[in-house]
């Protein structure tokens, strides 16, 4: 006679239950030769497999605790993708109506998921909406349709305080729970600056030495950078955000699309981890500091979201060739 085996797992709600609790992991093969302790706070582990959960239900939560929102409201967002796909199921479960303002370099599987969730996906170019710029474009489009339908909500994740709170109040406080406090670097992408000024907050209230380094892409307007055309979604922006005006960082690395591209080939080879091309582009940062960051010091890597939506992108020889002009051996270089 089998017995029943007996478990301590809990039996969540719904799956909002599983936003956040993310793991960190020991990165001991992808700089072998160094002798860092290098962790990797893994975001992909949330239910829309990216941090921009939290921050979706940072969003969601704090408009419906304020009555800004109720359900059969309808919410307008513009988003890259990421924000996208977990207000879509934050709003799906809030009984929301969700319409995502996306552009042309927003991953198709990503609007796939979105849509797949009862989104509403409207994708816009810069080009009819009459500016050279995509986030201008979707901001545009985004001021439009909320103008257009009674009682609409634009939450805006480039200047609502909830944003930061969420990684505030979760993101940091994981890793400081995670690492005991032990933490003398962290890597952070941004796009919006929500993550890295959570992360701030965190540090400087709670005392924390940690030096927190930004990882911006080579033609972002952030931090005084110079906007120009990009073609990986999720790191970088068109234009300055309130976050990124005010932000405190220790140190900045702007890197290139190539180097995203190579930074998430080599994290895939070393370490069997397949994230999106912003944490390629951290790890391609954290490979550019490492000879002066002190040998005995922790450093935490954030790995913003999973590559799965990258397959055509990130991990196509084809596309990286057709539109980053880089052969196979060029995308291995660092292996």
């Amino acid at each position: 006679m089998n017995t029943p085996v007996t478990t301590n797992l809990a039996v969540s709600a719904d799956i909002s239950d599983l936003v956040g609790h993310t793991p960190l992991v020991n990165l001991t093969r992808l700089f072998p030769d160094v002798p860092h302790t290098i962790l990797m706070k893994l975001e992909m582990f949330n239910p829309g497999f990216s941090a921009k959960d939290r921050t979706a239900a940072s969003l969601v939560d704090s408009a419906f605790e304020t009555g800004q929102l109720q359900s059969g409201g309808t919410v307008v967002e513009s988003s890259s993708g990421n924000l996208g796909l977990a207000l879509a199921r934050s709003c799906l479960l809030r009984d929301v109506r969700f319409i995502c303002v996306a552009d042309s370099r927003t991953n198709k599987a990503t609007i796939s998921m979105m849509r797949a969730l009862g989104a509403d996906v409207r994708i816009v170019d810069a080009i009819s909406a009459g500016t050279s710029e995509l986030l201008a474009a979707r901001l545009k489009e985004v001021a439009r349709i909320v103008g257009e339908i009674p009682g609409a909500v634009n939450l805006n994740q480039y200047s609502n305080p909830a944003n930061p709170q969420a990684h505030e109040l979760g993101t940091m406080a994981e890793i400081a729970e995670q690492t005991h406090g032990r933490v003398d670097h962290l890597f952070v992408a941004t796009s919006t600056t929500g993550t890295l000024t959570g992360c701030r907050n965190f540090i400087d209230k709670t005392r924390m030495t940690t030096r927190i380094t930004a990882v911006d892409s080579e033609g972002s307007a952030l931090f005084g950078g110079t906007s120009r055309e990009r073609f990986l979604p999720g790191l970088g922006a068109g234009l300055e955000t309130r976050f990124s005006q005010d932000a405190r960082l220790d140190d900045l690395v702007r890197v290139s699309e190539a180097d995203c591209v190579r930074g998430c080939r080599l994290l895939a080879r070393r370490e069997a981890i397949i994230a999106g091309a912003s944490t390629g582009g951290v790890v391609a940062a954290l490979r550019r500091r490492l000879p002066s960051i002190d040998p005995a010091d922790t450093v935490v890597l954030i790995a913003h979201d999973g590559g799965l939506p990258y397959a055509e992108t990130v991990y196509s020889d084809a596309w990286v060739n057709d539109v980053l002009g880089l052969t196979k051996e060029q995308t291995e270089q660092w292996l």
